[in-house]
């Protein structure tokens, strides 16, 4: 492959098609982790279209597309790597968010030998690519717990994050009376309660998190006075989030009136839900059919950049279990048997996809 890296700091290995006006089939996953983090979510996709890259050469196939495996940076901070390529236009104040480990977007491209001023330079238009595969670990126990071998992802769920910012009135432990009080703690409970209560009162695979909650002041002889939380939803339908959004305000705000405390929210994260190419899906599903493998189809409720690339291009995942259904975590596994199915896939998918027109 004919290595090198965009301005944005992704890394793209390539190797030349027969049809010189042919538009590239992109395939690769990310390496980055979380904190404590496992060792399969992200590198099985990048190892094994490396590996199917190695495959082609080693048995002299050639394509008429041409092939790109990439690496696309900073996945688990927001997908970034594969935003900043496929994002109709970047603005200053995207390039300024601050990442979780304190610096910015831009900074984060700068640390990896980007161009943040050439970021424009890396932007692909929607039509510029034939085809892009992501193979990857379920990170769900679906197909561990049913003892299938290879997932044909329905589509990548929509993700709305909120910080939510509940409002009391910080007083007294002891000497403020419990009919008295405005505990924004009480009604941050209440809140958590109801998430969990609306995201479940309806049929789907809709879910719902509060993640993250902090009290102020922050004492424990004090009445927290506020709290600010996440709220989190997720589905494959856009339309649910919003239906479960405003329910859960119109529950907080009859919390808020029945503890004398108020919510306010400030939207943090925002994806919409991508459907795989119902082509490229029947492509999946032909390749594990002809090595005898087990199937099945499932959304999935994690990102990836995957939905990214849906903007750009037809698009499709293929998932290998991951034994027990953990993720992002150091217990994290999938089994070696599984994954080379999953690379097997992906090198017929490939070789499949070549010979189809998807215009």
């Amino acid at each position: 492959l004919t290595v090198r890296s965009d301005a944005v700091g992704n890394i793209y290995g390539t190797r030349a098609g027969t049809n010189p006006t042919a538009h590239p089939i992109i395939f690769g996953s990310h390496v980055d982790s979380v904190p404590e983090g496992g060792n399969f979510d992200g590198p099985v996709g990048v190892f094994g279209a490396i590996e199917v890259a190695h495959t082609m050469r080693e048995q002299n196939i050639v394509t008429a597309h041409p092939l790109e495996v990439v690496v696309w940076q900073n996945e688990e901070g927001g997908t970034w790597g594969s935003h900043l390529v496929t994002a109709e236009r970047i603005t200053p104040e995207e390039l300024a968010t601050i990442s979780r480990s304190g610096s910015s977007i831009a900074d984060g491209i700068t640390a990896l030998g980007g161009d943040v001023a050439g970021v424009p330079s890396a932007r692909r238009t929607k039509g510029s690519a034939h085809a892009y595969v992501e193979l990857h670990i379920e990170q769900g126990g679906l197909l561990d717990k049913e003892g299938l071998q290879i997932g044909i992802v329905e589509g990548i769920v929509g993700l709305r994050q909120w910080d939510v910012t509940i409002d009391g009135f910080a007083n007294h432990a002891g000497t403020t009376p419990m009919n008295d009080r405005r505990d924004a703690m009480l009604s941050a409970a209440r809140f958590v309660e109801a998430v969990n209560r609306i995201v479940r009162a309806e049929p789907g695979r809709q879910v719902g998190t509060v993640g993250r909650i902090q009290a102020f002041p922050g004492a424990a002889n004090v009445i927290p006075g506020r709290v600010v939380c996440t709220l989190e939803l997720r589905d494959l339908n856009d339309a649910k989030i919003t239906r479960l959004y405003d329910a859960v305000r119109a529950e907080a705000s009859r919390i808020g009136a029945r503890n004398g405390t108020t919510f306010a929210y400030k939207p943090l994260v925002t994806h919409e839900s991508a459907r795989c190419d119902e082509r490229v899906r029947a492509v999946i599903r032909d390749a594990a059919g002809a090595q005898s493998l087990t199937t099945k189809s499932l959304p999935s409720g994690a990102g990836h950049d995957a939905q990214n690339l849906a903007r750009i291009c037809p698009m499709g995942m293929i998932f290998v279990p991951s034994v027990g259904g953990i993720s992002h975590s150091p217990k994290e596994f999938s089994r070696a048997s599984d994954i080379t199915n999953g690379a097997n896939v992906l090198l017929d998918v490939v070789m499949r996809l070549d010979a189809l027109t998807l215009a």
